[in-house]
Formats: C-alpha cells, sequence, structure tokens
C-alpha cells in the first residue's frame, strides 16, 4: 500500500469513526423485552404476566416475550433477574413472597428484595379462600369454624408450599381464630387441589386463579375468603371479617420489577406503559374471569404497599417463628 492510500484509509477510518461516535442512540424500547415468571407455564402467575404481557408489547412498540424459570419459591428466577443488564429489556413478575416474605424466612438470600429490583408497578391480586373437598361434608363457614375449633389438630390444610402466601395467610388465620390445623404443604398449587378434588386432604388455602375451573366445577368448595370486601367473582362467599376477625386479610399479589440498575426514564416508561395494559378494558375483564382482581399502581405506590406489608407479615413470621432453612 502506498502513503497515500495509507493516508486515504486512516482518513476514512477516522470519519467513521466519528460517525458512529456522533450517531444518536436508537430510542428505548428498539428489541424485544423479556419478561421472566418464577413458576410455570399454565398457572396463574403465568397468566396474568402472558395476558399484560401481549397489550404491553402494544403499548411498547415490541415484543414481550415470556420467559419461565421456576423453582426454590421463586428464588430461581430472583436471583437470575437481579444479576441480569439494567438496560429496560428485562421484567419480572415479583410477588409478595418474593418482596415480602422470603427475607423474613430465609437467613440467606441470592438476592436482596430491597436493592436488587426498581418497581415499576402493581398487576392484580387475589384473595385467598379456605376451600373444602367435596367429600369433606363443609358447606358453610360457621360450621366449618366451630368444628375446627371444637377439635384442634384434626384436620389437615393444605397449601401450595412452605413460605407460600397461602401458608402464611393459614398461620395468620389461625392465629386470628384461635384454631389449629396440621398444615400439609404441597411442591405447588396443581398436585394440592388436584389432592383436595381428589378428597385426599379435606382443606385447602386457594387462589382462586389457581382454581377457578375446579370452583366452577363444584369440585372444590369455597368457604371463607381472606378479604378485606366479597370477591366479585364470589359474593356469596363470607369473608374472614364478616366472621368476626378483621386482622385476617390476605392476598396472593403480583408487580412488575426490573433490575434496580435500570435506567430512571426507562423505568418510568415501563411504568406508565403498565398502567396503561393493567387500566385496559379487555385486558381487565380477561383477568376477572380468571380469578384476578386487578389492581393498577404506580411505582410510588406499590413501594408504599410493599413496606406496609414487610411490617405485616414479617411481624407474623417471627411470632410464629417460621424459618424455612
Amino acid at each position: 500500500m502506498t502513503r497515500i492510500s495509507r493516508f486515504a484509509a486512516a482518513l476514512l477510518a477516522l470519519a467513521a469513526s466519528l460517525f458512529a461516535f456522533d450517531a444518536p442512540a436508537q430510542p428505548y424500547p428498539n428489541k424485544q423485552v423479556r419478561w421472566v415468571v418464577g413458576y410455570p407455564a399454565g398457572g396463574g402467575t403465568d397468566f396474568l404476566a402472558r395476558t399484560a404481557g401481549a397489550q404491553l408489547s402494544q403499548q411498547l412498540g415490541q415484543p414481550v416475550v415470556i420467559d419461565n424459570r421456576p423453582g426454590a419459591a421463586a428464588i430461581i428466577a430472583s436471583e437470575h433477574v437481579a444479576r441480569s443488564p439494567g438496560d429496560g429489556y428485562t421484567v419480572f413478575s415479583a410477588d409478595n413472597g418474593v418482596l415480602v416474605y422470603n427475607p423474613a424466612l430465609y437467613k440467606k438470600l441470592p438476592y436482596d428484595a430491597e436493592k436488587d429490583f426498581a418497581l415499576l408497578g402493581m398487576m392484580g391480586r387475589s384473595s385467598l379462600i379456605i376451600t373444602a373437598a367435596p367429600n369433606a361434608g363443609f358447606t358453610d363457614a360457621k360450621a366449618l369454624l366451630a368444628e375446627l375449633k371444637r377439635s384442634p389438630g384434626k384436620y389437615s390444610v393444605a397449601t401450595p408450599g412452605l413460605g407460600s402466601p397461602h401458608h402464611l395467610a393459614l398461620e395468620l388465620f389461625q392465629r386470628e381464630a384461635g384454631v389449629s390445623v396440621l398444615h400439609v404443604p404441597y411442591k405447588g398449587g396443581a398436585p394440592a387441589l388436584q389432592d383436595l378434588m381428589g378428597g385426599q386432604v379435606p382443606l385447602m388455602v386457594l387462589d382462586l386463579p389457581s382454581g377457578v375451573s375446579a370452583v366452577k366445577a363444584g369440585k372444590a368448595i369455597p368457604l371463607i375468603a381472606m378479604s378485606g370486601e366479597r370477591m366479585p367473582q364470589l359474593p356469596n362467599v363470607v369473608t374472614a371479617k364478616e366472621l368476626g376477625f378483621p386482622a385476617v386479610e390476605a392476598y396472593a399479589w403480583q408487580g412488575l420489577v426490573a433490575p434496580a440498575a435500570t435506567p430512571k426514564d426507562v423505568q418510568a416508561r415501563l411504568g406508565a406503559d403498565l398502567m396503561k395494559t393493567m387500566n385496559d378494558s379487555a385486558v381487565r375483564q380477561k383477568l376477572q374471569d380468571a380469578g384476578w382482581d386487578p389492581t393498577p399502581a404506580d411505582a410510588a405506590e406499590m413501594t408504599r404497599y410493599t413496606e406496609a406489608e414487610r411490617k405485616k407479615w414479617h411481624a407474623l413470621i417471627k411470632a410464629r417463628d417460621i424459618k424455612l432453612d
């Protein structure tokens, strides 16, 4: 190569580098967004994510792809998201187990619930319901309560697992109602519900999104809703508050988070589009039909709610001496 050609090549390289330096970055978002779910496909959390994700994709103008990473009370997915790049292309369905219960139940976690995530907004919740098997002989809430008080430790109550919202709700109910039952933790809601319907276990703490089909078919009998008000999907089911236990209010709830390093402007964009998504009439109807109560709330409100939940449930976990390590 001659001196002139080398000089020309150097000029071209310099121009290319200057052009690359000056070229504005593509606005967010410019590629697909990955939505991580810490539970298997087909469950209530997965349904919420896929329903909301389809609408959020329209809001963002980019595909939203669901990435199921189940296992270990969503700890596997939580750690994965906590270590993911904070670029706005990873979001996560964080429930009260991830953000509230796990930090109090485990001595060591591979993620920090307060430092590793940026809260984007609330999505939905479901009241937790004390439900009976069809062959258990319970069709009335007051009769069930009277029998539990009359026979402490006699009746088994299934939940999807130790440390689940259902387990903690059962602990709260026992404390406030002055009853004692035998907790039977399963590895997931599906096998627990299967045994309830089959009569292998007489009672279960159920979230409606996981058992709406069974309830509609009469294969699971809802008796006591642990919600502040009666559930719109089950208006005939009395609440624990109506039975005289106002402190018994428990939900399985979901919020959307991103890695903590996600830029503030991207967090704001995601939060705003999430609010539009959760207020969409078609999305709300689909979620309600599936047993969810849509609860759109911005990041600030989600932060306040999460902090209040931590105070409430951490005190219960300590008082009941519940440990999972």
